[in-house]
């Protein structure tokens, strides 16, 4: 029991690169790469893209958002995981991480990818922790044409632009 006990406390033991603090609750997503928190902070999810919803739509984009909105509705609770490679805010002063959801250990981030609801983004060239596992997972998400990759004929693996799927069908 006690190795139980031992074992739960490091799983939940904060990692170097983890945003200190309490338990942060999502408040809502915004779209599929951007959430905001209970306490009012923005985060923009590190190293990935997903299709926009506003301004321009593109194809994908309500889905992607959809798929943010299911795995983090509002309430989670959730943790933060800074990349050491990257900034620690984009130029609209939102933190850049990955969400982790706490419940389960979930990295958001990574699943949209796998999900196909997102594509990796290296901003300025910049690969993080999990580039290998987010190209990875991109590759096999449009191998299968899951998401946006079935969704929407044409999209290209551009991981230092972002992804562009064009305009809804």
């Amino acid at each position: 029991m006690l190795a139980v006990a031992v074992a739960l406390t490091v799983l939940r033991r904060p990692t170097q690169h983890e945003t200190p603090g309490g338990p942060l609750a999502i408040d809502h997503v915004a779209d599929g790469d951007t959430v905001v928190l209970s306490d009012h902070t923005t985060i923009r999810l590190v190293q990935i893209d997903t299709p926009e919803v506003y301004f321009t739509p593109e194809c994908y984009g309500e889905q992607a958002s959809a798929e943010t909105k299911r795995l983090l509705p509002p309430g989670t609770v959730v943790r933060l995981l800074r990349d050491p490679a990257t900034d620690d805010k984009d130029v609209y002063g939102r933190l850049l991480r990955y969400v982790i959801r706490a419940s389960d250990g979930l990295d958001v981030n990574l699943r949209l990818v796998a999900d196909g609801a997102a594509a990796p983004y290296f901003f300025e060239g910049v690969r993080g922790m999990y580039a290998a596992e987010l190209l990875a997972d991109a590759d096999a998400a449009q191998a299968a044409g899951r998401g946006l990759w079935g969704a929407c004929p044409g999209t290209q693996l551009e991981p230092d632009r972002g992804v562009s799927t064009g305009p809804p069908s």
